[in-house]
């Protein structure tokens, strides 16, 4: 077999085993939205944060190290050895009973989070330096796990649970995605070749981590703390975030939430050709933009408020001699009352559905009541009559969804441009800096979920995640932008 044939073998094996440990990566979070739903178990918002993140977070800390090895035995055997060591804590999810049980078998979970790393370092030794944006696009294209786990294991949650009539069963989930890790583990094995760097066994290990002494380094992270990290955070963050905002079922909430990670994964090799031809600080520029955009946008909550409006005075002493809804009447006085202009325009409280129909702007309406009875004495300037007026924005779940549709591509794009940025920069050092890289993009991808419980907690008011993931991207522009101006200087 010709080189060229072999590397886009070990390119497909690469990229299917980063799918499925990706897909496991992610279970995580539909299986701990499902149970808190289902009433099988009562944690709170905080508490899910931190059960949806704590994968991600050992995902994070291992990618570092997961490099170096990749480094010095080559992605084939640390592939391999990392599919089949996951397995062992994923299957172990299937024998918790309490929050702190769930909490441990997250971290081993979070093994599988190391993947990309290995990929990464293995995958780039294959290919020239001018094909390598495409290539590592196209291994990134393991993202969609995020959405095939979405998608499929609330459907396979139900069928296991017969609808929640035996909700014991969700035990055989996390069983099915170990045996799915081993699978992968010999598949990968017989499909892929050994390749290493050159060189690499005579290093040391301060030699290798050398590149983290530059700023560089840590700035390229923060870029895909917020491109992949976030990414991440919403790809489980939007299953309790539809459950709750628009009152759908968890099946339902993982295929609106496929539509923001499916896209991302895809759009991954567009990034990477794109940053071939014209640049990745191009095509970061212009992603961190649109992302701001796009989060800006994504502020307003659905939301109901009542605020006072105009009321009726009284333009002079009297007593009440008749009531109504329509009018009040003192002495010789008569006092019309606004009402809606119909039963239609009234905002309606408590929980809204979209089968209400589609509004794309707030809507809002007015009426007064009377405050007095018949038979009351009143002065002048009295409050004869309450004004209310009523505002519903309905935060349309197609606008939404449409909106965050477009975010999960602008991340995909984005997240591809970072690791064009490695090779070209780090050619000795791939798998060290793109560890270091994507540990701290993974980490963003544990901390925000955190952040997202607690600032849920605190204000009560969903949207204030896309608050927070503006800020940190006004962070990502300014400091691209600093960059670029002392460069062209």
């Amino acid at each position: 077999m010709g080189a060229e044939a072999r590397a886009i073998r070990v390119l497909i094996a690469t990229t299917l085993a980063f799918t499925v440990c990706f897909a496991v990566w992610m279970m995580y979070g539909v299986l701990v939205t499902f149970l808190v739903d289902a009433g099988v178990y009562d944690w709170s918002q905080a508490e899910l944060g931190w059960l949806i993140g704590t994968p991600v977070l050992t995902g994070a800390i291992l990618r570092l190290p997961a490099g170096v090895l990749t480094d010095r035995f080559g992605g084939r055997v640390v592939m391999t050895g990392l599919l089949l060591l996951t397995s062992v804590p994923v299957y172990f999810v299937s024998h918790t009973n309490s929050y702190t049980q769930m909490l441990v078998a997250g971290l081993g979970v979070g093994l599988s989070g190391a993947s990309f790393a290995v990929g990464v370092g293995y995958v780039s030794l294959w290919f020239r330096p001018e094909r390598q944006g495409m290539v590592l696009g196209v291994f990134g294209m393991g993202n969609t796990g995020a959405a095939l786990t979405n998608m499929i294991a609330p459907r396979i949650l139900d069928a296991l649970t017969r609808g929640g009539t035996s909700l014991d069963a969700w035990r055989m989930l996390p069983k099915f995605y170990a045996a799915m890790l081993v699978v992968t583990a010999i598949a990968f094995w017989l499909c892929t070749d050994a390749k290493k760097i050159e060189g690499a066994k005579g290093q040391s290990l301060s030699e290798r981590l050398a590149p983290l002494r530059l700023v560089r380094v840590w700035r390229f992270g923060l870029y895909y703390a917020f491109m992949f990290g976030s990414f991440v955070a919403l790809s489980q963050w939007l299953l309790p975030y539809y459950v709750n905002v628009y009152s759908t079922s968890v099946a339902t909430a993982g295929l609106l939430a496929a539509v923001f990670s499916l896209p991302s994964g895809v759009v991954r090799v567009l990034g990477g050709w794109a940053s071939d031809k014209v640049g990745a600080r191009t095509v970061l520029f212009w992603t961190l933009g649109a992302s701001l955009v796009l989060l800006a946008l994504l502020f307003p909550p659905r939301v109901e408020l009542q605020a006072p409006g105009q009321g009726i005075i009284a333009a002079r002493a009297g007593t009440v001699s008749s009531v109504s809804d329509h009018e009040v009447v003192v002495d010789d006085d008569r006092y019309v009352l606004e009402q809606a202009e119909s039963s239609a325009a009234q905002v309606r409280f408590g929980i809204h559905h979209d089968s209400e129909g589609f509004l794309f702007l707030p809507t809002a309406s007015f009426h007064q009541t009377p405050i007095v009875r018949k038979g009351d004495q009143v002065v002048k300037g009295q409050l004869l009559v309450r004004g209310v007026t009523r505002v519903y924005f309905q935060a349309n779940r197609l606008i939404f969804t449409t909106l965050v549709l477009l975010l999960g591509v602008t991340m995909g794009l984005g997240s591809a441009a970072v690791f064009k940025l490695i090779p070209s920069y780090f050619p000795e050092n791939v798998g060290v800096v793109g560890g270091a890289v994507g540990t701290l993009g993974a980490l963003g991808g544990f901390v925000f979920p955190i952040f997202f419980g607690y600032l849920l907690a605190a204000s009560g008011i969903w949207t204030t995640n896309w608050m927070l993931l503006a800020v940190v991207a006004i962070v990502c522009l300014v400091w691209l932008r600093v960059t670029v101006q002392r460069l062209e200087r």
